[in-house]
């Protein structure tokens, strides 16, 4: 555990900005800063930080809060991995005991797999530099591949001695479990009580690290040669470990990314390392898989522009219109570089220094349209029925470009170069996106049904209006939150202040001032005494919790509200507080249009502020109003299948209820200004 004035000390030094700008490029717009949502397949920006808040928000999925549940969200770490995260990245130190053998058990099957690839890598690395077989194997192969001891150690490259068991005996004296050796494929076998044996024995080993650099996984590759066996071995997928969405590379290239706008894709391990090596830092490796839409994604939170690199040979090109399509469906700008016959990146890399490399590129890097167009027309020659195809095959890339003007562009370009009309064009392209967008709805919905089976109905928060991806049944929830959330933004702020012109003797000069002549209550104690004196309690388990801490800090004058509940130790609390302090959960535009106001984004939360003596107790009201609705509805279903004899305890209650509504109706019609308060 980490005690509280370290955890403040960790919310107060994370700034949203820092911690988002890791994983995400985003621009300003005003006063906030957007970007493509890590959380979702976001194709246009959607994603806000507010560094006044200090929170960030997806108004597409509704991912969000503050810098503490992005890191929890975004690496799927718990709450106090997540402040460690923070902690580390700020310089501030967390004191930690060794786990005992309890606490490793006590922890997540996740968490537990990442500490145990961190204890891999930290040991390949050891075996690399200080065992005899190490250095005589492993080390030498790296610099016979020409890899300088910099750059071996930025990458955190390893080796995995030749006997079958060292690694998971090790492994296995320092306490972590057969169990979790298995699930991250570190050890293989095992069964029927035998051995645990290496997965990577006799192999360097090159770990694949995520975004935030913690080690996912490893790749392993073999110096001796032995039949049936594969020259590359990859640990298997995993809780931790999807290779369809992480690329080799990206902890280290992402920055450079940013900087230059562009990234380079190639296929493998060293071929990222050899470009490294040679100044060019922003590029990352499918690792030998066909490209996916998660790597994509990946790639697109940095930058839009990609160009693609790969060997001349007729293998390099195949790969090279594999994974064209999926890029331009994805919004990316692509440009392919064959590089010469021969060569690969690594090689190639090896004989250029960075600005030569740069220069190479500049001068043969080609359009994806061009590239496929001309590389097509070779192919087929003077043969009428393969050039038709060729059309065919170029105007399913196009298709799927989703934005109209580089379509447009792309057609104009097309007709030129295969001498075919426009309007030809268009009308196939149109065809073939007609299909195409049938299909994504048709996938999509299958996967919505999907999710929907799978999904539990154990929401964290009360409405969908904070978690749109929620939906709640309890039908007071909508209520509560929107008192909730004047107690969370507000506190103890009074509801309202009366000011008089007062005149003041300053010298010789007499001025007036505002003089403050009378205050309300406080925000939280206004609906305390308001709810409570009708005896209605939040039905929420969360917001009750909420509130009754706020409740304790009524009498504490410098209780502010927003921040402590911002920086609360329970992670559905504080992410529940930044919901509620957002923008997006202002005053609806319904609530103002009753109270004849109209709210612009620039001003909303000084009206709001100004406007608290009629929106606190109207949101009471409506709480109020909608009790007795619901009590309504009960007393008359109890009338129609009651016993007789309770008919006129029900005719009653029932008169009682409909008064309470008159009286609420007129209050909910008119604008409300507290008579206790004049």
């Amino acid at each position: 555990m980490i005690d509280q004035g370290t955890i403040t000390r960790i919310q107060d030094a994370a700034q949203i900005m820092d911690i988002v700008s890791d994983f995400v490029t985003l621009r300003r717009r005003g006063v906030n800063w957007v970007g493509l949502c890590p959380f979702h397949d976001d194709r246009t920006p959607s994603f806000y930080v507010s560094p006044s808040k200090n929170i960030c928000k997806c108004f597409a999925c509704g991912e969000g809060g503050t810098p503490i549940h992005f890191v929890m969200k975004h690496e799927q770490l718990s709450y106090y991995e997540a402040l460690k995260y923070v902690a580390r990245k700020y310089g501030i130190e967390v004191v930690e005991k060794e786990f005992t053998d309890e606490e490793k058990q006590a922890q997540s099957d996740r968490e537990s797999m990442f500490i145990l690839n961190e204890y891999a890598r930290d040991y390949f690395v050891k075996t690399l530099h200080k065992h005899p077989e190490g250095k005589a194997v492993g080390l030498s192969y790296f610099r016979e591949r020409g890899f300088r001891d910099d750059i071996v150690k930025k990458f955190q490259l390893g080796y995995s001695c030749e006997q079958r068991d060292a690694f998971s005996v090790e492994a296995q004296k320092a306490g972590f479990r057969k169990e979790f050796l298995l699930k991250t494929g570190l050890s293989t076998g095992g069964e029927h009580n035998q051995p645990l044996v290496d997965r990577f024995r006799g192999r360097v080993i090159f770990p694949v690290h995520t975004l935030s650099g913690k080690v996912v996984a490893f790749g392993g590759r073999i110096l001796k040669k032995a039949e049936n066996v594969g020259k590359y071995v990859n640990s298997p997928e995993s809780e931790i470990y999807s290779k369809s969405n992480e690329l080799y590379g990206i902890y280290f290239a992402k920055n450079a990314i940013v900087k230059q706008d562009k990234s380079f894709l190639v296929e493998g391990y060293t071929d990222v390392i050899c470009m490294h090596q040679a100044g060019i830092e922003n590029v990352v490796a499918s690792s030998g898989t066909a490209l996916t839409h998660g790597q994509i994604r990946m790639i697109h939170r940095f930058s839009e522009n990609i160009t693609l690199l790969y060997d001349g040979d007729a293998a390099g090109i195949k790969a090279a219109l594999r994974g064209i399509d999926l890029l331009l469906e994805d919004g990316m700008n692509v440009k392919v570089v064959l590089l010469p016959e021969g060569e690969d990146p690594d090689s190639f890399a090896k004989k250029q220094n960075a600005e030569d490399f740069h220069r190479y590129i500049a001068e043969h890097e080609v359009d994806f349209i061009r590239f496929k167009t001309q590389l097509l027309l070779n192919e087929v020659g003077d043969d009428p029925i393969k050039r038709a195809g060729l059309i065919s095959n170029v105007v399913e890339s196009i298709a799927l470009i989703p934005n109209s003007i580089t379509r447009s562009v792309y057609i104009q370009d097309c007709s030129r170069m295969l001498n075919i009309q426009e309007q030809v064009l268009i009308a196939e392209i149109n065809k073939k996106r007609v299909k195409h967008l049938e299909r994504k709805k048709e996938q999509s919905d299958k996967e919505k049904e999907r999710s929907e089976k799978q999904s539990q109905p154990a929401p964290i928060f009360g409405t969908s209006q904070v978690s749109p991806h929620v939906i709640s049944e309890n039908p007071f929830d909508k209520y509560e939150l929107e008192i909730l959330r004047y107690v969370v933004r507000y506190g103890n702020a009074p509801i309202y202040q009366k000011f008089e012109k007062q005149k003041k003797k300053v010298g010789r000069e007499v001025i007036e001032e505002d003089v403050l002549v009378e205050e309300g209550m406080g925000v939280t104690e206004f609906v305390h005494f308001d709810l409570g004196r009708d005896h209605i309690s939040f039905s929420n388990e969360l917001y009750r919790q909420i509130f009754e801490e706020a409740v304790e800090h009524i009498d504490d004058p410098n209780f502010e509200a927003s921040r402590f509940f911002l920086s609360h130790p329970d992670p559905q609390v504080s992410k529940l507080a930044s919901e509620l302090i957002s923008d997006r959960y202002q005053l609806s535009k319904i609530h103002s249009k009753i109270l004849g106001e109209e709210m612009d984004d620039k001003n909303s939360r000084l009206l709001e502020r100004n406007r608290l003596n009629s929106y606190v107790p109207r949101a009471t009201t409506e709480l109020k109003n909608f009790y007795v609705l619901q009590k309504i509805k009960e007393v008359k279903d109890a009338m129609k299948s009651g016993d007789q004899n309770d008919y006129v305890t029900l005719i009653n209650q029932l008169q009682q209820l409909q008064e309470m509504k008159k009286v609420l109706a007129k209050e909910l019609g008119e604008r409300i200004v507290l008579k206790y308060f004049n």
